[in-house]
Parts: C-alpha cells; structure tokens; sequence
C-alpha cells in the first residue's frame, strides 16, 4: 500500500539528490583555471540528461530488473515497461515503482559525473559524452545490481548483496566505482600542458565553498532517501551524515592549518566532501558516534591520500577524485564492518561482535576497485584510438570554454 508521506520523502529525496550534480558542478568549476570554469560546469550539468535518458531506456532495467545470475538485470523493464506507479516491494513497499526509479536515477547521474574531475581541463566534449554512456551501462548498472539489487520473493538478485555486503547509500556503487574510475582514467589521460611548471590555482574558490555546501545540503536527500521511508532509520541516516561531515571538514581544516600554518577553506570544503563520502555506506548502520570515527579517519585519510597523489605518485588526477572519492568510499565502506550496530539496522560489525562482515566488506571492496579500474581503462583505451581523448595542444591552450563551446565563462569589458 502506498504510504504518502514515505513517497513525499522519497521524492524531495530524488530532487535533493539532483542538485548534487549541478552543485558538483560548481564545486570543480572553482578549482579549475577560468578559461575551464564553463566546460566544467556543463559537463556535470549535460550528464544529469544524458544519464537520464539511459536510465529510462536500459540502465534502469539492467541494474535493477529480473536478474541474469547476480550479475546483471535483464531488459525485460526496457523503457521502463511494468515499472508502474504500484509499488515494487522488492526495493520499497509503500513508494510508487517510478518514485525508487527516480530516486536511483540520481544516483546513476551523479556518479559518473564525479569522474569528470580527473581529466577536467583536458577532455574532448563528443568523447565525453560517450565515455559517459558506455560506462554508465558497462560499469555503474552492472556494479548497482551486484550490491543493491533485490527479490522479496526469492531473496536477494546481485551477488555482492547476497554475499552479505552492506552498503547503504553507495560507499561501493557510488564512491569506490567513481574513485578508481578516475584514477584509471588520470592514468589513460596525458598529463595538462605545463603541469608543475605553470600556475594552476582555482580560480574561484567561492565556487568550491558554494559547491561543498550544496553538497552537503543535497547529501542529506542522498543517504536519509535511502531508507526510501520517512522513518527513524532516515532519522538515523541524516543525523550520522551531518555528523561525519562536520568532523571531516574540521579534521581537514586542522590539518592543512598544522602543515602551512593557515586554516584552509578550500581544505574545509574537501573535508566536508570527504565525510560525505566516507558516511555514505555506514550512514544507515553506525550510531552518532561511530559517525563521528568515520569522519575523522575520512578528514586525515583523504588528506593524506591527496598530499600522496600530488607530492610522491605525481599522477594527474585534476580535482583528486580518487584521494576523495575513491579512498572516502573505501574508509566508509570498512567503517561499516567496523562500526556497523543492530540497534541501528540489521548489519553487524567488528566492534558489536561480527569480525566476519569486515572480511566481505573487503571482499566487496575488492571486487569493486578492480572491476572499475580495468574496465574504465578498457573503455578509455578503445575510446582513446577511435575518437581520441584529449583536445588538441592549441585547444587546451585556449581553453576548453571557448575551444569546445565557443561561449567563456566570463565576459571581460
């Protein structure tokens, strides 16, 4: 029976979710040199339509639709044919079936868009775009179905989920499958023209701040949401992320201002995103103060992974997507077989008496990281000797605003 005010819940959730992106957006069009700032932003902006649409025909289907042995759905709901405004009870027993597709349709836009941020300032738009389709379908569907996808008849559908992994609001789908998605690609990518030799500083950080807190506020959509119930679980959910956010950004402060001795606001933002990632998986199972160990460890692991990156490993991950995405979905996603409480959800971890769950925590982990990383590298590689992946030296030089859209961000009188 549909309960209106869990559908009410679900759908804000969805358009909180959907602001994430465009906020996403601004938040690495800050970081980015002007003459970048409005490529950046389109990219995400572009994404929410074009994930949209592949939603709707196939992705849906194959990432939730009847199952194809644990790995994959079929195309039986192509189109969304019989996904219908009765509920599914399968994903959600008192929401209409399109109000859970609508809700997981962010999901699936957001996540390729957090890509874009490590080859920002150099990306060819056409190869974008297909790039986008193609891992949305090849990558994110099939990573969603293991992890999420589900029966109420016959149990669970993908095989990390009937493994016994958890992962509440995408630690795994979203964060680890973004994170090392990019850090293939980083690897794919040349390097930006006159990295290490020429300046380049963010060229707006209002943008960042503006972003970060958009995010944070759209974020609340995205893990409260997944309890697809307005219940003390999406009580739980919001109070843990607010929490873990508020003490990644302080922890990441902290740090920045012990090791240059000012207090950073670009590092209070990454921390804020940090902890935003790093809750994602463990938001639905951790009480207020495993939240708050989960947002520490993001503050400090984050931080560190990104001094790694840049100082000792030197790859050209423009806007640190595996520092945080990539290693904050990892920390949150082993928070959760640390920290996980059955006086909050079903889930067990370490600390309250199950060593076993951290041991498929990692196992899912694993799995993920390197699914991700060899089949991004695949399609960059196939897409790199069709299409090519970089703009040309010239066009780089210029500016990907006016090279790959004719129109700069900013109008100079």
């Amino acid at each position: 029976m549909i309960d209106t005010g869990d559908t009410a819940w679900v759908l804000v959730s969805a358009a909180l979710v959907l602001l994430m992106t465009p906020a996403l957006g601004f938040f690495y069009g800050g970081f980015v040199r002007r003459k970048n700032a409005l490529s950046t932003i389109m990219q995400s902006f572009i994404i929410v339509g074009v994930v949209s649409v592949q939603w709707v025909l196939w992705g849906y289907s194959l990432a939730f639709g009847p199952d194809m042995g644990g790995i994959i759905g079929s195309l039986a709901w192509f189109g969304l044919k019989d996904v219908g405004l009765e509920p599914n009870p399968a994903y959600a027993a008192t929401i209409p079936h399109q109000a859970y597709m609508v809700f997981q349709m962010m999901f699936a836009v957001i996540t390729p868009a957090l890509i874009t941020g490590a080859f920002a300032e150099r990306v060819k738009f056409s190869t974008m775009l297909v790039f986008i389709v193609v891992w949305a379908t090849l990558v994110y569907d099939p990573v969603a179905h293991w992890v999420w996808a589900a029966d109420s008849l016959e149990g669970p559908f993908g095989w990390l989920r009937a493994m016994g992994a958890l992962d509440f609001a995408g630690g795994t789908v979203v964060h680890i499958n973004a994170g090392f998605a990019a850090l293939a690609a980083a690897l794919v990518f040349r390097k930006r023209l006159g990295l290490g030799q020429v300046a380049m500083e963010p060229h707006n950080v209002t943008y960042i701040v503006l972003g970060a807190s958009l995010l944070w506020f759209g974020w609340f959509g995205f893990n409260a949401g997944s309890a697809v119930a307005a219940s003390a679980l999406a009580t739980s959910a919001f109070v843990n992320t607010h929490v873990a956010t508020a003490m990644a950004a302080m922890t990441w402060m902290t740090l920045s201002w012990f090791t240059t001795g000012k207090a950073s606001v670009i590092g209070a933002a990454a921390g804020a995103v940090a902890g935003l990632v790093a809750i994602t998986p463990a938001s639905g199972y951790v009480t207020p103060m495993g939240a708050l160990i989960v947002g520490l460890g993001a503050g400090v692991l984050c931080f560190l992974a990104l001094q790694f990156r840049a100082r000792i490993w030197k790859v050209d991950d423009s806007l640190d997507v595996w520092a945080v995405h990539g290693i904050g979905g990892l920390w949150g996603a082993l928070a959760t077989g640390l920290f996980a409480s059955a006086a909050i959800n079903t889930g067990v971890g370490l600390f309250y008496g199950n060593p076993k769950q951290l041991g498929i925590q990692a196992l899912a982990c694993l799995v993920v990281m390197a699914y991700t990383f060899v089949g991004t590298f695949i399609i960059l590689k196939v897409l790199d000797m069709t299409m090519g992946l970089a703009v040309k030296t010239e066009e780089e030089e210029v500016g990907l605003d006016v090279s790959q859209h004719g129109e700069p961000a900013y109008t100079l009188e």
